[in-house]
């Protein structure tokens, strides 16, 4: 989420005044840690125990109600607090199938009723939580659910969608539209007979799905899902249960569980890993979250003023330096492993929290899986109330082992800056970034030949291995691809921007660093030119299913490339010392030219010496390359593993805004 996408947060004021806040800021470090896990509802046929840390309170009670949202409290528990300012009550009897809500007194007031900050499960729009044993969610064979294989970093291939624009097409075949299930249909067909939905992702060969924000989220108004209403998610309510819009009942607590189980099943099944996009630099809103009505001012950072800080652009952001909110992520990224089988989690505005959170969170997912892939964004808003050198961002990724950060500077040498929709770089023929290219082709790691002055944005590499690069043109932010070329092309031809986008794929598939492309791209998807697609309607979001067909040859081009990458392990060495031994670039004459071999066998492959040059410019291009001969397997915008042809000496020619890849 970059800071032109926040226009939508909801900035209220809050309930306790800056200045106390800030007064109570000074003793929030010694607060007591909460020992154990943050359970906050523990539930048994006999007993319900529930369990709040809310150590300035004076006084916390429960309230049990029938309904998840309808009529008021049917009893009121008062609760005992504990030495580590948690507050506990256990009630001996059958609760299954009621809500509650906790309501915390500080300073003589009432807060208000709140789920509590780790709620597993709630009522509709997440208002009150829900008493329910989790192991009833379960789908049939989920204990036998397994992650599928993956032995290296380097072998991810990252596809990003958003529930609603994969599946609501009205001629997708899909039948559970903009829901989880969408994702558990097999068969599925667009009106011209191409595979959609799962089994077009298998046809594409991707190996991990990055949702857009499934947590239960404010801007979706779930009692109305029959009107159309559409957001990207980065929104947060409850972190730790899913969206209620994107189930079939969501007044059914356990519906929307059971629902993005079977996703996640169907999706392993076809050996395809999910990965979670996480949202916890900040909240929908101070005055109502969950966290200030348990533990006013705890979870969030001040300004030197004693005001809200605000790094995230959304009018606050969390202290993940604080112990508890440090404890909470920790223990919200292990729930979703644990309970949902989750494979993977996107940070959003990662740079606004510190680094020993985030090695924390490496740490322990290491115990249970160390293939269970980090990355974020390197990012913030605005400059986050700690030390630059304390803080998750890009600059510091050598500093987080085993996280990946998004790469901008290849991206925007391609396409052209965020900040301006119609200023274009490498891809249009504009010269002069060819070096902020090159720096990405490598991983972003520390190369002979990168001379890090005339890289767009970082002065020096920032990645100890070529892991921790996200290779990417497009994502959610801004424009698609598509799009982006329209823009920078004004008159273009469609054929001119299919090679182009052909073009920028090909950097992003054959560079050292891990791929990602944006659901839709692969079929030349467009948002109508809409920069922030947020909360734009459907007719703005929604993949076009009929594309594929149109544009066949995209799609086919870019599930050869998948292939070829996967093929051959030279494309993706995985260690920044392979890199610098075997990938090499070749000296070209001009700009909008660039050209690298990989060589020696690099890493093993059974390809010798394979040259990959790109040209941008609108005429054919010679580049000098080591005398031999080579079989071309990628050129004029088609690959074909098994070989298009023989060229033979020192030289090649490479065709105009085309790709070219060969090997000995």
């Amino acid at each position: 989420m970059n800071v032109k996408n926040v226009i939508w947060a909801s900035i209220v004021t809050t309930a306790i005044s800056c200045q106390s806040v800030k007064k109570d800021a000074l003793s929030f470090e010694n607060y007591p840690v909460r020992q154990g896990e943050l359970t906050e509802m523990e539930y048994s046929p006999s007993e319900t125990k529930f369990a709040l840390w809310s150590p300035m309170a004076e006084e916390v009670k429960v309230l049990l109600y029938e309904s998840g949202h309808e009529g008021s409290a049917y009893q009121t528990l008062p609760m005992t607090k504990g030495e580590d300012g948690t507050w506990t009550v256990a009630v001996q009897e059958d609760l299954n199938g009621k809500f509650y809500t906790f309501n915390v007194k500080v300073d003589g007031k009432w807060l208000g009723d709140t789920p509590g900050i780790m709620a597993k499960a709630v009522g509709v729009n997440g208002r009150r939580a829900a008493i329910l044993d989790l192991d009833t969610t379960d789908p049939e064979g989920w204990a036998e659910d397994v992650r599928p294989a993956l032995d290296n970093f380097a072998d991810v291939v990252i596809y990003e969608m958003h529930h609603r624009d994969f599946s609501i097409d009205a001629l997708s075949g899909i039948s559970n539209k903009g829901k989880f299930l969408a994702m558990t249909e097999e068969g599925t067909k667009s009106a011209e007979g191409e595979k959609t939905g799962i089994d077009h992702l298998k046809e594409l060969g991707v190996n991990h799905v990055h949702i857009l924000p499934s947590y239960d989220y404010a801007s979706v108004d779930e009692s109305r899902l029959n009107e159309a209403q559409y957001n990207w998610g980065y929104d947060p309510v409850n972190y730790n249960v899913p969206d209620g819009s994107y189930s079939t009942d969501p007044y059914n607590p356990a519906i929307r569980i059971k629902e993005f189980k079977q996703m996640v099943q169907a999706l392993h099944k076809a050996g395809i890993r999910v990965v979670l996009d996480v949202v916890y630099n900040h909240t929908f809103d101070i005055a109502n979250s969950n966290f200030e009505l348990t533990v006013p001012g705890y979870f969030y950072r001040f300004n030197a003023e004693g005001k809200y800080a605000d790094a995230s652009g959304c009018g606050n952001e969390t202290a993940s330096d604080r112990a508890m909110m440090r404890k909470y992520m920790i223990e919200s990224v292990l729930h979703w492993v644990n309970e949902y089988h989750i494979d993977g989690f996107r940070f959003d505005l990662m740079g606004i929290h510190d680094i020993e959170t985030m090695n924390l969170i490496r740490a322990e997912l290491n115990k249970i899986d160390p293939s269970i892939f980090i990355y974020g964004e390197g990012w913030a808003a605005g400059a986050p109330q700690m030390p630059q050198e304390e803080l998750a961002m890009k600059a510091n990724a050598y500093k987080m082992p085993g996280i990946a950060v998004f790469c901008d500077e290849m991206r925007d040498g391609l396409r052209g800056p965020f900040s301006d929709d119609h200023d274009g770089a490498f891809l249009i023929g504009e010269p002069g970034h060819e070096m902020s290219i090159m720096y990405g082709l490598v991983g972003c790691i520390e190369h002979p030949q990168i001379v890090n002055d005339s890289v767009n944005y970082s002065q020096k590499p920032w990645a100890a291995q070529p892991t921790q690069m996200i290779s990417y043109v497009s994502c959610h932010d801004d424009m698609c691809l598509a799009d982006r070329l329209k823009s920078t092309l004004p008159g273009s031809t469609d054929a001119e921007r299919i090679a182009l986008h052909k073009l920028a794929e090909t950097f992003v598939f054959t560079s050292q660093g891990v791929p990602f492309i944006f659901a839709g791209d692969e079929v030349m998807r467009d948002k109508k030119g809409v920069h922030n697609s947020y909360n734009s309607p459907d007719s703005i979001n929604t993949i076009e299913w009929k594309n594929k067909a149109a544009y066949k040859e995209v799609f086919n081009y870019m599930k050869d490339l998948i292939a070829l990458r996967k093929a051959h392990p030279a494309f993706r060495m995985g260690d920044a010392d392979l890199v610098r031994k075997h990938m090499e670039f070749l000296p070209v004459e001009g700009s909008n030219l660039i050209a690298f071999i990989l060589k020696d066998h690099a890493n093993g492959d059974e390809w010798k010496d394979i040259v990959v040059a790109f040209n941008s410019r609108k005429e054919p291009a010679k580049v000098s390359v080591p005398k031999g001969a080579y079989t071309i397997v990628c050129k004029d915008g088609k690959i074909n593993a098994k070989g298009m042809g023989k060229v033979n000496g020192a030289e090649v020619t490479v065709p105009a805004q085309s790709a070219l890849i060969m090997y000995k």
